[in-house]
């Protein structure tokens, strides 16, 4: 079986649905601790905890940690993509596509389990490093397309 780093067959592209599943993940967490979401109107699931006296503080600052962490999952999965997608149009190597897009999602799984477990100043800080290390694999992807294609030239079709 071939492995996420092999250097012949490129896997980045299946790395952008395992992304999104990724930042839906803390949402159904967050949905499974309270009887208080409503499908019909999934947006107001946090301001509605506020006035339920059912909840635990812990609980109610564990949903709204969850929902954070999706939120910032589906604002990066487009950056994450197009980056992913640059690299292939610049035909960047299957090596190079799978390592970055696996940091990625990595980057990603790390970021949602120090959001959804954190309560202190530091951890906070550590997830800022972890989302920032996740920003600078797309830069790299982006950078390494954009070299490509300045001395390759354009791939386009």
């Amino acid at each position: 079986m071939a492995s996420l780093f092999d250097t012949t067959r490129n896997f980045s592209l299946y790395a952008l649905p395992a992304a999104w599943v990724l930042a839906f993940v803390p949402h159904a967490i967050a949905a499974s601790r309270s009887k208080l979401f409503d499908n019909r109107s999934p947006r107001t699931y946090v301001k509605s905890l506020e006035a339920d006296q059912t909840i635990d503080k812990a609980t109610k600052d564990l949903i709204i940690r969850c929902e954070g962490a999706q939120s910032n999952g589906f604002e990066n999965l487009g950056f994450f993509a197009s980056a992913v997608v640059a690299g292939n149009v610049a035909g960047l190597d299957a090596g190079t596509l799978n390592t970055l897009s696996a940091l990625y999602l990595v980057s990603r799984a790390v970021y949602n389990v120090i959001y959804v477990t954190n309560t202190s100043q530091g951890m906070a800080n550590a997830r800022s490093v972890v989302f920032v290390a996740g920003v600078g694999v797309c830069w790299t992807l982006f950078i390494k397309s954009a070299n490509a294609l300045r001395v390759g030239g354009a791939r386009l079709l």
